[in-house]
């Protein structure tokens, strides 16, 4: 049965918190990062990744800059206790990189995760066990004294075998299922874990206060973080880490706040890949820092590679519309949005400008690796005369006039509604070509000679529904002349003959093209346009163009 009233409260908010956190307005550095995409996105996949595709995730990993990389749980089964085993055996773990393992706070387990990582210079052993009331009482059964003594014996026999071993581990601590645990006995079980094992600055300890499942607002998260951080002992020798998970959709809001609150570590996930609703996203979290002027130490500027690698080893997909990633994240259909888009990159242009302050676009697709003409102006009907003659400058050298950008528009928009599809650049130029540029075929121009006398005359061969026509006109230019003799000796009437022409390129190989718009008797403008290697045929071609689509028309 559908009904609110079987759900309360399952949080446990702070009592009176200071919220220093709230006055903050941004993050100033980023974070430690920690991919978990290893163990905790990998558990959470319908078929896990083999051990070739988590070598491979592990080299992207590498590669994309993170230094502290959960790699399994390798006491869960064989296949992830060899894929531990392999990294280590074939030295594939650089010398700045360290390795994360977890474990539960049993015994057999912790001994076995131990033994794969034997030979391993950088490791963090992770511990864990739940401490919320609903785990107590429904899962274990067992008294806030019997669950405090799971973690300390867990934590005392990592100190055992670490020196049974020789050797110096980083510690991790986490108390699962934090948000649905009294903040008062979170405390007390990590200080009685950290009372265990002795942190100093040399060698400190990893707190990890983790969203197992989001139970609140992220303003509460903030004010549990912020208690632990006052709280904690050893503070100057303990890195406090946060794992979100994201069943209310809000873990890069429990993140953000979380590191405002004073966390100094992020453990998550590429897109958000996770148990349950995922993970945080660590490329939008970090994503979002860069966008604030913030280097978040990792590097995303090849996001489309990032997106296939991971599509295809973890078989997941990146949904089009998530952050910074999806492949319709900087798309503007819309052509009020196009036309400011284009007029933000002219006015960029224009004014030299190094900030990034163009409308619609939170950052440069280019810094991510994605491009302005196949990424970001992308035309459909509801597209402008903006977009599209954005694309038509940016991508084919094609600098309509104003008001032929308007007419070309909206051509382009009835092809494609007429299709009820998107146009892909191409399709757009060949829209533009087929319906504008050296248009001959009504009237069509055979060929032309011109004489000075001192004015210009001029004799224009036609060919009109079949029959050769031989045409005389004099005019005070070669273009003038032309457009005499197709009034005069074919009747057609026009005024208001306007054009601009620029080259196609650069060289003395380069075509040139003129845009030409008449003005019919009822007041309407006809535009059309002529590519040629000569100027004035560029000119006499265009004002064919728009003549014979002013009689289609």
């Amino acid at each position: 049965m559908y009904s609110a009233s079987k759900y309360t409260r399952q949080f446990y908010p702070v009592e009176n918190p200071p919220r220093r956190w709230a006055n903050k307005t941004y993050i100033d550095k980023a974070p430690v990062w920690c991919s978990v995409d290893l163990r905790d996105g990998n558990q959470s996949l319908t078929i896990p990744m083999s051990l070739e595709e988590k070598l491979e995730f592990f080299r992207l990993l590498v590669k994309v800059g993170f230094k502290e990389i959960e790699v399994g749980f390798p006491a869960a089964s064989e296949t992830e206790f060899t894929f531990v085993r392999t990294l280590i055996e074939r030295d594939m773990i650089p010398d700045d990189v360290t390795i994360q393992v977890l474990t539960q706070s049993r015994e057999h387990i912790i001994k076995k995760t131990f033994e794969a990582v034997e030979g391993c210079k950088n490791v963090i052993v992770h511990l864990y066990n739940s401490t919320s009331v609903a785990q107590r009482e429904q899962v274990f059964r067992k008294s806030k004294e019997e669950i405090k003594k799971i973690a300390t014996d867990g934590a005392e026999l990592f100190n055992r075998l670490a020196k049974e071993a020789g050797v110096r581990y980083r510690y991790e601590y986490s108390p699962e299922s934090f948000t649905g645990t009294e903040p008062e006995f979170a405390l007390e079980v990590c200080n009685a874990v950290l009372d265990v094992w002795q942190p100093t600055k040399e060698l400190p300890v990893i707190i990890n206060i983790p969203v197992t499942v989001e139970l609140s607002s992220p303003h509460v998260y903030a004010d549990q973080i912020e208690y632990m951080c006052d709280n904690i002992k050893y503070r100057d020798a303990v890195v406090i880490s946060l794992h979100p998970h994201n069943d209310r959709g809000c873990a890069v809001a429990d993140s953000e706040l979380g590191i405002l609150a004073g966390a100094d570590r992020i453990e998550g996930t590429l897109f958000g890949n996770g148990e349950r609703t995922g993970n945080v996203d660590i490329v939008t979290l970090g994503m979002n820092m860069y966008a604030q002027g913030v280097d978040p130490q990792l590097d995303f500027s090849n996001m489309p590679e990032i997106a296939e690698t991971y599509e295809r080893v973890t078989r997941m997909h990146v949904y089009e519309r998530q952050p910074y990633a999806g492949k319709l994240v900087f798309a503007a259909f819309s052509g009020s949005h196009q036309d400011a888009i284009a007029k933000g990159m002219k006015w960029r242009e224009e004014k030299e400008r190094d900030l990034w302050t163009v409308p619609y676009l939170p950052i440069d697709p280019t810094d991510v690796g994605r491009e302005y003409e196949t990424d970001v102006i992308r035309i459909n009907s509801q597209s402008g005369k903006g977009g599209i003659g954005y694309l038509l400058e940016h991508t084919y050298g094609y600098v309509l006039p104003a008001k032929m950008r308007e007419d070309v528009g909206y051509t382009v928009k009835g092809v494609s509604d007429h299709k009820h599809k998107e146009l892909s650049p191409d399709e757009v130029l060949s829209v533009f070509l087929d319906n504008y540029v050296n248009i001959n075929d009504k009237i069509k121009l055979v060929d032309y000679h011109f004489v000075r006398t001192p004015e210009i005359n001029v004799t224009v061969t036609v060919e009109v529904d079949g029959v050769v026509h031989e045409i005389k006109a004099t005019g005070n230019g070669r273009l003038d002349a032309v457009s005499n003799a197709l009034k005069e000796g074919l009747g057609i009437k026009y005024s208001g003959l306007t054009y601009e022409e620029h080259a196609l390129s650069r060289g003395s190989s380069s075509q040139a093209i003129t845009y030409m718009s008449i003005t019919l008797p009822d007041g309407k403008n006809v535009w059309g346009a002529g590519i040629n290697d000569d100027i004035i045929a560029s000119s006499i071609s265009a004002l064919f163009s728009a003549v014979n689509r002013s009689i289609a028309k």
